[in-house]
């Protein structure tokens, strides 16, 4: 298992968007436990395996999730990349995944534009820039593609030179 230099399993960042989704920075084997003793039902991995030396392989995160009767979901996004396909398949996935879900990767940034990203649709951009301001997450240079979002009904391409 690959941890960080004074890594504590007890500290994890845990914030909540809504009763049914959370994120999170990088999670790691040890976690899984405590998460499956909060009623975390489905995890979401959104951080590709080797973006960093101290993560932990999304196989490892699986197979403690699975000895807890935790769903683990891998949906791996390149820092900066969000794209249309990722929304997509994040919307495939919450629709049927078991709540609560939470969802990590290297700091929670890449997992709340996602949500943002799908919620877009319906709700208003200024509304989920001051949601996500509120659990920590800057995202006030998407909100020209969450009104596109909400304009076209779907997600847009990610912003130029995005880099989280």
């Amino acid at each position: 298992m690959h941890l960080r230099k004074g890594f504590n399993v007890a500290l994890m960042e845990i914030r909540r968007i809504s009763p049914f989704f959370s994120v999170s920075p990088q999670i790691y084997p040890a976690h899984i436990e405590c998460l499956a003793a909060l009623d975390f039902k489905t995890i979401f991995n959104n951080r590709p395996d080797h973006e960093a030396d101290d993560q932990p392989l999304g196989v490892e995160l699986a197979a403690e999730a699975a000895k807890h009767g935790v769903v683990y979901v891998n949906l791996p996004i390149i820092s900066g990349g969000i794209n249309e396909k990722n929304v997509a398949d994040f919307s495939v996935e919450i629709a049927r995944a078991k709540a609560p879900v939470l969802a990590f990767c290297r700091s929670g940034m890449r997992s709340t534009i996602l949500w943002a990203r799908h919620e877009a649709r319906h709700m208003d951009a200024d509304v989920l820039i001051s949601f996500a301001a509120g659990i920590g997450y800057d995202l006030s240079s998407y909100k020209d593609i969450f009104e596109q979002a909400a304009c076209s009904g779907k997600a847009v391409l990610q912003r130029p030179g995005a880099a989280f």
